[in-house]
């Protein structure tokens, strides 16, 4: 999907204030320094249209006059897929850099590792991209704020649409971290819920990324299921996707697959990808809202190339920083911290709240059946789903928190 020179030029300008980048005409001194990590050497697929999607919406706010009178520069890092590396990257960006806030990351146990940073350094940091409820509920704090929709929204999702099934018999495939054990923990307690008359008869928990296809194929085929639960994304999709296709693992089953609609894990199988399976995902080819064109069409003439969900999510999260820092009247951590606290904002995929009582966004996602339409996966048949409507109250909400 990406060639080797887009990712040397991404690792590069990882190491170079943004504002060099996008031409931003202040001198650094006189910018607001933002701070930024995510995976960008480990897990391109997502992480470079992500930081499109956030250069993009860095050089529409300067361009349009900054925040508060002044240009905002933008300091990246690469995490190393690492929560150790993690660790270092942002108390190198909070002490060296002073940066005013933090956002960014991907894998879950990452954002969990620099939240903990966010708040022991009382600093705050806007996880952008981890997918686990943990950072926003039993490990919750008060610096630490998440955009995307978590493992729970998504799981209740295709939850509402398994429910529908006849399949009794379930078994699931999710990777052996805190994303996948808190992915299937969220589907299984909303299914359950919905049909007590459900079965769970088998469990699989491949290592991230290494997963071994032939035996984790045949140990799910050989628990007999109705139905698959899958959470694998990234290579390990790939493999499974190949090997239960080749092994009849799908025929005649039904599979709810969280992110397998979204074309930054999808789009590499092209024609190879699964049909019919019911997945949460970014129909950007097919979305028609004002709101989605506009910025469809601007990245689409600034980097030559579509956007996928990473792109959305870079997009919405520096605006939402500028958004929280133009609320606040300052950088100073407290005044931002009230600032982000019901905070609402419009984004490509429609307007969000960051919810006071968690500090969870309500953006959502769409869910559809999987197809292959002139050689590329595409989603069918779907609906966006508010995250709103699928979040738990925020009083339980808060319940589930530590205090702050």
């Amino acid at each position: 999907m990406f060639d080797l020179r887009s990712l040397l030029a991404a690792v590069v300008v990882a190491t170079i204030p943004l504002a060099a980048v996008t031409g931003s005409p202040a001198k650094a001194a006189e910018a607001i320094r933002i701070g930024e990590l995510n995976s960008y050497t480990g897990l391109p697929a997502f992480t470079l249209p992500y930081r499109q999607g956030w250069q993009l919406g860095l050089d529409e706010i300067n361009a349009g006059g900054g925040v508060l009178g002044r240009p905002l520069e933008v300091i990246s890092r690469d995490d190393g897929a690492k929560p150790g590396d993690a660790v270092t990257v942002t108390n190198e960006l909070i002490s060296k850099e002073r940066v005013a806030l933090v956002f960014g990351t991907l894998l879950s146990h990452v954002g969990l590792a620099v939240s903990d940073v966010a708040k022991q350094k009382k600093v705050v940091f806007i996880a952008a991209e981890p997918l686990s409820d943990t950072i926003a509920w039993s490990k919750g704090n008060r610096y630490t704020f998440r955009l995307r929709p978590g493992t729970y929204v998504q799981a209740a999702m295709l939850a509402e649409e398994a429910a529908k099934l006849p399949a009794k018999r379930w078994a699931t495939v999710a990777p052996n971290y805190e994303y996948g054990k808190s992915a299937v923990a969220a589907f299984k307690q909303i299914l359950s819920a919905k049909r007590p008359d459900i079965q769970w008869v088998g469990e699989q928990w491949p290592a991230l990324f290494k997963l071994d296809a032939g035996p984790t194929v045949q140990a799910l085929a050989k628990a007999g299921p109705d139905a698959i639960f899958n959470v694998t994304f990234g290579s390990d999709l790939t493999k499974l996707v190949r090997e239960g296709k080749l092994r009849g693992l799908f025929d005649g089953r039904e599979v709810a697959s969280v992110l397998s609609g979204e074309p930054e894990w999808i789009d590499p199988l092209k024609d190879e990808a699964p049909k019919g399976w019911i997945v949460t995902g970014y129909p950007w080819y097919d979305i028609q809202t004002p709101a989605h064109t506009a910025f469809k069409d601007a990245y689409m003439a600034k980097f030559k190339d579509y956007p996928r969900l990473g792109s959305v999510v870079g997009y919405a999260t520096i605006k939402a920083v500028a958004a929280a820092i133009a609320k606040a009247g300052s950088t100073d951590t407290e005044k931002l911290i009230a600032a982000f606290r019901g905070l609402k904002i419009g984004t490509p995929i429609g307007p969000i709240t960051f919810r006071p009582a968690d500090q969870q966004s309500t953006m959502g996602t769409y869910i559809g059946r999987l197809m292959v339409k002139d050689g590329m996966p595409r989603m069918v048949g779907w609906r966006f789903g508010d995250g709103a409507d699928y979040l738990p109250s925020e009083a339980e909400a808060a319940k589930m928190r530590p205090a702050d």
